[in-house]
């Protein structure tokens, strides 16, 4: 499985997950940083991605469009990368269940953040 980090993750997470997900990427290594969402949506099916992002528009062009591809959704305000990494990790194995389901194109992440 193969993530597409939208312009609103750190593009460090692709380096910080390469052990999970290899093969990943980040729309600002891909110049789509500037382009509509809906452009990344058919980018990401193109080329096998899963979209992973916090932008709530994305549930909307999944629902729109359909799938695939598949979105992760990070339903989070503004964590540290770290966090977010953390968060991911600690769901791997569900994560990892998404392509593999033909009834759900979205899986929602979230968690109370303790400061």
């Amino acid at each position: 499985m193969k993530l597409l980090f939208d312009h609103h993750l750190s593009p460090s997470l692709v380096a910080r997950l390469a052990d999970l997900f290899p093969d990943s990427d980040h729309v600002w290594n891909l110049k789509l940083h500037d382009v509509p969402d809906t452009d990344i949506w058919r980018y990401a099916r193109a080329h096998g991605f899963t979209v992973i992002s916090k932008d709530a528009d994305f549930v909307e062009i999944s629902m729109e469009l359909g799938f695939p591809p598949k979105l992760l959704w990070l339903n989070i305000d503004n964590w540290k990368t770290a966090e977010i990494e953390d968060l991911i990790r600690s769901n791997f194995a569900q994560i990892a269940e998404l392509p593999k389901t033909q009834a759900r194109g979205i899986l929602a992440l979230y968690r109370k953040r303790y400061v």
